[in-house]
């Protein structure tokens, strides 16, 4: 059920960009694309029952440091439920902000700071996820890597393991897993 909520709301995104004045029509921009990403990762990874405080605490989807998204991603998660969970977005500028969170986007401002930000979360269960380059040989868990005009996925299926993640073959099918040491 989930599932068809996320690829409704991609299909939405899409026609909606179709219904736009054909000087006016854009595709989606690639931070829309991303902010539908993390949704849907909501619905490929299991967390362990330990990582949320009770049956009806949200699930939380974190961005650290710069917004790239900005209300893109509080729209598509808004009225979302995966699993009787409700999705809310939480924004940090610091690790040390981060009190409940779930899913983390980290924002290409926080890549010097990345190896500090992994060992703070390396004892929870945090899906982190970037885009910039060094991400998954760092310990980020999914990479945004742009190939072509496309979005892949690489995932260091390692650090997800660590942190008690489970990953979807679903989600690990079309993407490039990451062995140690690669980005």
């Amino acid at each position: 059920m989930a599932f068809l909520r996320a690829r409704v709301v991609l299909v939405a995104l899409l026609a909606f960009a179709a219904a736009l004045p054909a000087r006016a029509q854009a595709p989606p921009t690639e931070y829309e694309v991303k902010a539908v990403f993390l949704f849907n990762f909501s619905q490929f990874v299991d967390w362990p029952a330990a990582a949320f405080a009770d049956d009806r605490s949200p699930l939380v989807i974190g961005v650290l440091g710069s917004d790239p998204f900005g209300a893109v991603l509080d729209g598509i998660v808004r009225g979302e439920t995966v699993n009787g969970r409700p999705i809310v977005v939480q924004r940090y500028q610091s690790v040390e902000q981060i009190d409940t969170c779930h899913i983390l986007f980290i924002d290409r401002s926080q890549q010097p700071q990345l190896g500090a930000i992994v060992a703070a979360l390396r004892t929870r269960n945090v899906l982190t996820v970037g885009d910039f380059d060094g991400f998954g040989r760092s310990g980020g868990m999914i990479r945004f890597a742009t190939v072509g005009n496309k979005i892949r996925l690489r995932i260091n299926l390692t650090a997800a393991q660590e942190a008690n993640l489970t990953i979807s073959s679903k989600l690990l099918r079309p993407a490039q897993i990451l062995e140690s040491g690669q980005d």
